[in-house]
Parts: C-alpha cells; sequence; structure tokens
C-alpha cells in the first residue's frame, strides 16, 4: 500500500474510517495504562482523529504521526484549534498548546523523535494496513519506544473475504503472533459490532467483532509514568 493511496483518500474525502465521536473503548479503557498527568501519548496513523482531543482533555500531551499534511491541516482548522507549523529534520509539524501532529512516514521516525513517549494508543493503525506490511509496523512501534511503555490497542475481527479493507480484519490470534517476542499481551474486551455498523453489513460482511488489548513492552516497567 503506497503513500499515494492515502493522500488521494485524503484529497478526496473519502475517509469513512474517521470517527465522528470519541471511541467508547478508548475512554472506558485509558486509565488501565495507569498514566501520570501529562503523560505523552503517541497516536500512530492518527488523521485527524477527535480522539486526540480527549485525550489532551485529560491532561495528557499528545503527539500524532500522520502521513497527509491535510489531515493535520483539517484537524486544527475544524477543531478551532491555534497551532505553528515548524520543521524539524526534515519533517513538517503542526504545534498546538498539548497536542501535536508530525507530518511524516510512520516507517521514517526515528527513535530519537520518539524518545519521551510513555504510551501508545492504536484505534486505527494497525487495521489501516495490509497483512504484508504489519510486521514492519509491529517492529517499527517497538523500536519507538522504551521498555514498560504500553499500546491501548482496539482491532477488529472479520471474515477478510467479504470486505477488501481498510480497515482490514485482525484477528486476537494474529495480535499475539505479531507482538508476543516483545510485549506482555492483555486482553481486556470484546465484543460484536456488526449491529452497530450497519455499512459494514451493506458491504456484505457477516460477522465482525472488536477487540482491545493492552500491549507493554517487556523489561523494567517505565518508572516515570
Amino acid at each position: 500500500m503506497r503513500a499515494e493511496f492515502w493522500h488521494e483518500r485524503w484529497e478526496k474525502s473519502e475517509i469513512g474510517f474517521h470517527q465522528p465521536d470519541f471511541n467508547t473503548y478508548m475512554q472506558k479503557f485509558i486509565g488501565r495504562l495507569e498514566l501520570r498527568k501529562a503523560a505523552h501519548v503517541l497516536v500512530p496513523l492518527c488523521g485527524k482523529s477527535l480522539d486526540m482531543l480527549w485525550l489532551a482533555e485529560q491532561g495528557y500531551r499528545v503527539t500524532g504521526i500522520e502521513l497527509s499534511e491535510r489531515a493535520a491541516k483539517d484537524f486544527f482548522a475544524e477543531n478551532k484549534l491555534s497551532c505553528e507549523i515548524v520543521e524539524r529534520g526534515g519533517m513538517k509539524i503542526y504545534r498546538g498548546v498539548d497536542i501535536e501532529i508530525w507530518c511524516a512516514d510512520f516507517f521514517a521516525v526515528n527513535t530519537t523523535d520518539s524518545a519521551e513517549i510513555d504510551a501508545v494508543y492504536d484505534r486505527a493503525a494497525l487495521v489501516a494496513l495490509p497483512p504484508e506490511m504489519r510486521p514492519s509496523y509491529t517492529g517499527q512501534l517497538t523500536d519507538l519506544i522504551r521498555s514498560g511503555v504500553a499500546i491501548l490497542l482496539i482491532t477488529l475481527d472479520y471474515p477478510q473475504e467479504e470486505m477488501k479493507g481498510p480497515p482490514f480484519s485482525v484477528s486476537p490470534s494474529e495480535v499475539q503472533d505479531l507482538f508476543q517476542a516483545n510485549f506482555e499481551i492483555e486482553y481486556l474486551w470484546g465484543e460484536e459490532r456488526l449491529s452497530a455498523e450497519p455499512r459494514f453489513r451493506k458491504k456484505g460482511l457477516t460477522r465482525m467483532d472488536e477487540h482491545v488489548f493492552i500491549l507493554r513492552k517487556n523489561g523494567l516497567p517505565a518508572s516515570k509514568f
């Protein structure tokens, strides 16, 4: 899946993956990460997610990484937030008070840029990637965070042959395969979602479940939480 695919989706406003409300699983389970106030939360492939607003309202510092500059512009404009635009290492950054969005290829971000990350929130990143890209995503995420840092991960699971992604199906067993080498995996929640998402039923799905995990990188707990 090339960068042009996502740029084209944003330019055509084909962003069905964008949720108009805060994610209820995030609100329910973010406390399980036991983060301190002002903890730094990374949101990979963030788009213009309103979840970043909610996280900032809880007192966290939020950094999103997003390939499309259009998404960053729209996020600050639509939410009437002021920001400055700065450049660092060839990367354009839209910087607000508690939220900043790095306009960059997630796979090109280095560990120096992410040194202060305390937690990761992934609702729409892993499921946005086709199977062949997921090991690279997992590897990059592993490299970007230090031991003890936790990820709140939300995935969708459905018969992949019934619908062309994104969003793609990522089963609990695949989460285990992708992360077990470097993370402790805690399964938090799972429920049927197709009845609440009629647009997916119209696309031909006969089943769709949503799953929530906490993944904590192996090693000593990050005491600065």
